[in-house]
Protein backbone atom coordinates (compact mmCIF):
# COMPACT_ATOMS: atom_id res chain seq x y z
CA UNK A 1 0.00 0.00 0.00
CA UNK A 2 1.21 3.55 -0.68
CA UNK A 3 2.06 5.76 2.29
CA UNK A 4 -0.45 8.49 2.11
CA UNK A 5 0.38 12.22 2.44
CA UNK A 6 0.14 12.54 6.08
CA UNK A 7 1.94 9.12 7.03
CA UNK A 8 4.63 10.78 4.65
CA UNK A 9 4.58 13.92 6.33
CA UNK A 10 4.81 12.71 9.83
CA UNK A 11 7.65 10.23 8.81
CA UNK A 12 9.49 12.80 7.90
CA UNK A 13 9.39 14.99 10.49
CA UNK A 14 9.73 12.50 12.60
CA UNK A 15 13.55 11.40 10.73
CA UNK A 16 14.32 15.45 10.99
CA UNK A 17 14.31 14.85 14.55
CA UNK A 18 16.23 11.45 15.00
CA UNK A 19 18.71 13.13 12.43
CA UNK A 20 19.12 16.41 14.65
CA UNK A 21 19.96 13.89 17.37
CA UNK A 22 22.29 11.98 15.85
CA UNK A 23 20.85 8.45 16.84
CA UNK A 24 20.26 5.88 14.90
CA UNK A 25 16.90 4.02 14.44
CA UNK A 26 18.34 1.04 16.52
CA UNK A 27 18.93 3.82 19.14
CA UNK A 28 15.52 5.61 18.72
CA UNK A 29 13.87 2.33 18.88
CA UNK A 30 15.70 1.37 21.95
CA UNK A 31 14.68 4.17 24.09
CA UNK A 32 11.49 4.31 22.49
CA UNK A 33 10.39 0.86 23.60
CA UNK A 34 10.04 -0.27 19.97
CA UNK A 35 12.02 -2.02 16.93
CA UNK A 36 13.89 -0.89 14.46
CA UNK A 37 11.95 -1.84 11.39
CA UNK A 38 8.81 0.02 12.88
CA UNK A 39 10.84 2.90 13.36
CA UNK A 40 11.69 3.11 9.60
CA UNK A 41 8.02 2.11 8.58
CA UNK A 42 7.17 4.90 10.41
CA UNK A 43 9.77 7.44 8.95
CA UNK A 44 9.16 5.97 5.53
CA UNK A 45 5.51 6.49 5.88
CA UNK A 46 4.61 2.12 5.85
CA UNK A 47 3.00 2.69 8.67
CA UNK A 48 1.08 5.22 10.52
CA UNK A 49 2.28 5.96 14.20
CA UNK A 50 -0.59 6.08 16.87
CA UNK A 51 -0.92 9.38 18.99
CA UNK A 52 0.76 7.40 21.81
CA UNK A 53 3.41 6.04 20.05
CA UNK A 54 4.20 9.88 18.43
CA UNK A 55 4.55 10.87 21.85
CA UNK A 56 6.68 8.28 22.75
CA UNK A 57 9.30 9.03 20.29
CA UNK A 58 8.90 12.50 21.01
CA UNK A 59 9.93 11.91 24.38
CA UNK A 60 13.38 9.88 23.47
CA UNK A 61 14.26 12.85 21.04
CA UNK A 62 13.64 15.52 23.81
CA UNK A 63 11.36 17.43 21.20
CA UNK A 64 10.14 20.63 22.38
CA UNK A 65 6.45 20.82 23.48
CA UNK A 66 5.90 23.33 20.42
CA UNK A 67 7.17 20.91 18.01
CA UNK A 68 5.44 17.72 19.29
CA UNK A 69 1.97 19.55 19.13
CA UNK A 70 3.54 20.20 15.28
CA UNK A 71 4.49 16.81 14.99
CA UNK A 72 0.50 15.50 16.61
CA UNK A 73 -0.92 18.31 13.92
CA UNK A 74 1.02 16.24 11.07
CA UNK A 75 -0.36 13.20 11.88
CA UNK A 76 -3.91 14.52 12.01
CA UNK A 77 -4.13 14.11 15.83
CA UNK A 78 -4.98 16.75 18.11
CA UNK A 79 -2.55 18.58 20.21
CA UNK A 80 -1.59 17.84 23.43
CA UNK A 81 -0.10 20.51 24.82
CA UNK A 82 -2.05 24.17 25.39
CA UNK A 83 -0.56 27.20 24.42
CA UNK A 84 -1.86 30.27 27.00
CA UNK A 85 -1.45 33.62 26.98
CA UNK A 86 0.26 34.48 30.26
CA UNK A 87 -2.34 36.67 30.83
CA UNK A 88 -4.66 33.62 31.39
CA UNK A 89 -6.32 33.69 35.10
CA UNK A 90 -5.32 29.86 35.64
CA UNK A 91 -1.95 31.10 35.48
CA UNK A 92 -1.87 33.64 38.09
CA UNK A 93 0.32 31.57 40.30
CA UNK A 94 2.91 31.35 37.41
CA UNK A 95 3.01 35.40 37.56
CA UNK A 96 3.37 35.67 40.95
CA UNK A 97 6.36 33.45 40.88
CA UNK A 98 7.91 35.50 38.47
CA UNK A 99 7.57 38.59 40.06
CA UNK A 100 8.76 37.25 43.51
CA UNK A 101 12.07 36.00 41.49
CA UNK A 102 12.29 38.85 40.00
CA UNK A 103 11.76 41.25 43.05
CA UNK A 104 13.37 39.10 45.22
CA UNK A 105 16.86 39.40 42.92
CA UNK A 106 17.29 42.60 43.32
CA UNK A 107 19.52 44.89 43.50
CA UNK A 108 20.72 42.45 40.70
CA UNK A 109 18.94 42.59 37.18
CA UNK A 110 17.11 39.64 36.09
CA UNK A 111 14.90 39.47 33.62
CA UNK A 112 11.79 36.62 31.46
CA UNK A 113 12.39 35.43 28.22
CA UNK A 114 10.96 33.11 25.72
CA UNK A 115 11.93 31.14 23.25
CA UNK A 116 13.38 33.57 20.59
CA UNK A 117 15.13 35.62 23.60
CA UNK A 118 12.28 38.25 23.28
CA UNK A 119 12.17 40.29 26.95
CA UNK A 120 8.69 39.06 28.37
CA UNK A 121 9.35 41.21 31.60
CA UNK A 122 12.14 42.55 33.93
CA UNK A 123 13.10 44.08 37.11
CA UNK A 124 13.31 47.56 37.88
CA UNK A 125 17.45 46.93 37.98
CA UNK A 126 17.55 45.82 34.46
CA UNK A 127 17.26 49.34 33.61
CA UNK A 128 20.93 49.98 34.50
CA UNK A 129 21.53 48.03 31.19
CA UNK A 130 18.99 49.31 29.48
CA UNK A 131 20.36 53.22 29.96
CA UNK A 132 21.06 54.86 26.59
CA UNK A 133 19.42 52.01 24.28
CA UNK A 134 17.53 53.61 21.50
CA UNK A 135 13.85 53.09 21.31
CA UNK A 136 13.96 50.90 17.78
CA UNK A 137 15.98 47.80 19.77
CA UNK A 138 13.39 48.27 22.65
CA UNK A 139 10.02 48.52 20.63
CA UNK A 140 7.47 46.64 20.35
CA UNK A 141 8.98 43.96 22.43
CA UNK A 142 12.91 43.92 23.34
CA UNK A 143 14.82 41.13 22.66
CA UNK A 144 18.34 40.17 24.33
CA UNK A 145 20.33 39.12 21.11
CA UNK A 146 19.31 42.86 19.39
CA UNK A 147 20.34 44.59 22.88
CA UNK A 148 23.61 42.57 23.20
CA UNK A 149 25.06 42.10 19.95
CA UNK A 150 24.14 45.57 18.10
CA UNK A 151 26.34 48.24 17.42
CA UNK A 152 23.73 50.90 18.92
CA UNK A 153 22.92 48.64 21.99
CA UNK A 154 24.93 47.62 24.44
CA UNK A 155 27.91 46.01 22.40
CA UNK A 156 29.42 49.48 22.86
CA UNK A 157 29.37 49.26 26.48
CA UNK A 158 31.24 46.06 26.84
CA UNK A 159 34.94 45.90 27.70
CA UNK A 160 35.11 42.52 26.47
CA UNK A 161 32.64 42.50 23.07
CA UNK A 162 34.64 39.68 20.80
CA UNK A 163 34.55 37.19 23.57
CA UNK A 164 30.81 38.60 24.33
CA UNK A 165 29.55 38.21 20.87
CA UNK A 166 31.49 34.83 19.99
CA UNK A 167 29.83 33.08 23.46
CA UNK A 168 26.44 34.43 22.65
CA UNK A 169 26.23 33.22 18.67
CA UNK A 170 27.97 30.11 19.68
CA UNK A 171 25.19 29.34 22.20
CA UNK A 172 22.75 30.89 19.34
CA UNK A 173 23.90 28.32 16.76
CA UNK A 174 23.76 25.12 19.08
CA UNK A 175 19.84 26.20 19.80
CA UNK A 176 19.31 26.75 16.31
CA UNK A 177 20.72 22.80 15.73
CA UNK A 178 18.68 21.16 18.60
CA UNK A 179 15.64 22.82 17.82
CA UNK A 180 15.59 23.43 13.93
CA UNK A 181 13.74 26.66 14.72
CA UNK A 182 13.20 28.44 11.58
CA UNK A 183 12.39 32.03 13.57
CA UNK A 184 15.40 31.16 15.87
CA UNK A 185 17.49 30.66 12.42
CA UNK A 186 16.58 34.09 11.43
CA UNK A 187 17.55 35.83 14.43
CA UNK A 188 21.03 34.24 14.37
CA UNK A 189 21.57 35.17 10.56
CA UNK A 190 20.75 38.72 11.80
CA UNK A 191 22.34 39.33 14.59
CA UNK A 192 25.66 37.26 13.03
CA UNK A 193 25.70 40.14 10.45
CA UNK A 194 25.49 42.88 12.79
CA UNK A 195 28.94 45.15 12.46
CA UNK A 196 31.20 45.61 14.81
CA UNK A 197 30.70 49.39 16.42
CA UNK A 198 33.04 52.00 15.18
CA UNK A 199 36.30 51.66 16.89
CA UNK A 200 35.11 49.23 19.66
CA UNK A 201 37.55 49.38 22.42
CA UNK A 202 38.74 46.13 23.75
CA UNK A 203 39.95 46.66 27.62
CA UNK A 204 42.37 44.29 29.17
CA UNK A 205 41.08 42.11 31.91
CA UNK A 206 42.48 44.41 34.99
CA UNK A 207 41.47 41.09 37.14
CA UNK A 208 43.51 38.51 34.95
CA UNK A 209 45.82 38.25 38.02
CA UNK A 210 42.72 36.81 39.75
CA UNK A 211 41.14 33.09 38.72
CA UNK A 212 37.65 33.84 37.60
CA UNK A 213 35.21 30.79 37.35
CA UNK A 214 33.99 32.15 34.02
CA UNK A 215 35.79 32.25 30.84
CA UNK A 216 33.39 34.98 29.73
CA UNK A 217 32.02 37.77 32.32
CA UNK A 218 29.82 40.39 31.32
CA UNK A 219 31.88 43.45 31.92
CA UNK A 220 29.56 46.68 30.92
CA UNK A 221 30.96 50.24 31.32
CA UNK A 222 29.08 52.44 32.68
CA UNK A 223 29.57 55.81 33.95
CA UNK A 224 29.85 54.12 37.33
CA UNK A 225 32.91 52.32 36.73
CA UNK A 226 33.25 48.64 34.97
CA UNK A 227 30.46 46.16 35.83
CA UNK A 228 31.50 42.60 35.79
CA UNK A 229 28.62 40.08 36.04
CA UNK A 230 28.11 36.36 35.33
CA UNK A 231 24.65 35.12 34.75
CA UNK A 232 22.03 31.61 35.35
CA UNK A 233 19.43 30.21 33.64
CA UNK A 234 15.78 28.92 35.11
CA UNK A 235 13.10 27.25 33.82
CA UNK A 236 9.97 25.87 35.02
CA UNK A 237 10.18 21.85 35.80
CA UNK A 238 7.83 19.71 34.23
CA UNK A 239 5.74 21.99 31.94
CA UNK A 240 2.42 21.09 30.22
CA UNK A 241 1.89 24.10 28.70
CA UNK A 242 4.04 25.69 25.68
CA UNK A 243 4.40 29.02 26.56
CA UNK A 244 5.92 27.83 29.98
CA UNK A 245 8.26 25.83 28.24
CA UNK A 246 9.51 27.78 26.49
CA UNK A 247 10.45 30.49 29.37
CA UNK A 248 13.41 30.94 30.74
CA UNK A 249 14.64 33.63 33.64
CA UNK A 250 18.73 35.19 33.30
CA UNK A 251 19.32 36.03 36.64
CA UNK A 252 22.51 38.21 36.72
CA UNK A 253 24.60 38.10 39.46
CA UNK A 254 27.91 40.65 40.87
CA UNK A 255 31.54 38.70 39.81
CA UNK A 256 33.11 41.00 42.09
CA UNK A 257 32.95 43.05 45.28
CA UNK A 258 33.07 46.41 43.39
CA UNK A 259 30.01 45.55 41.64
CA UNK A 260 28.29 43.97 44.10
CA UNK A 261 28.77 47.50 46.01
CA UNK A 262 27.87 49.42 42.77
CA UNK A 263 24.61 47.71 42.18
CA UNK A 264 23.58 47.78 45.74
CA UNK A 265 24.12 51.57 45.99
CA UNK A 266 22.11 52.43 42.31
CA UNK A 267 19.35 51.01 43.72
CA UNK A 268 19.24 53.50 46.97
CA UNK A 269 20.40 55.91 44.60
CA UNK A 270 17.51 59.22 44.11
CA UNK A 271 17.43 59.07 40.47
CA UNK A 272 16.82 55.03 40.62
CA UNK A 273 16.32 52.45 37.80
CA UNK A 274 14.11 52.89 34.91
CA UNK A 275 12.56 49.65 34.21
CA UNK A 276 11.95 47.83 30.66
CA UNK A 277 9.28 49.53 28.64
CA UNK A 278 7.02 46.43 29.00
CA UNK A 279 3.92 45.72 31.23
CA UNK A 280 5.15 43.68 34.04
CA UNK A 281 4.02 40.20 32.13
CA UNK A 282 3.20 40.08 28.75
CA UNK A 283 1.46 37.74 26.72
CA UNK A 284 4.39 35.48 24.81
CA UNK A 285 1.45 34.29 22.52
Amino acid sequence: MAPTQTQSRVGALLRDWRQRRRLSQLDLALSADSSSRHISYVETGRAMPSRAMILRLCDALEVPLRERNTLLLAADYAPAYRESSLDDAHLASVRSALDIMLTAHEPYPAVVVDRLWNVVTGNAAMGLLMTGIPEQLLLPKPNVYRLVLHPEGLAGRLANLTQVRELFLERLSRQVNATGDAELRALFDEVAAYPLPPDPVEEPDDDAAQPSPFEVPLRVRTPFGELRMFSTMATFGAPADVTLSELAIELFYPLNAFTAEALRGLATDQMGWNPLPTPPVASTA
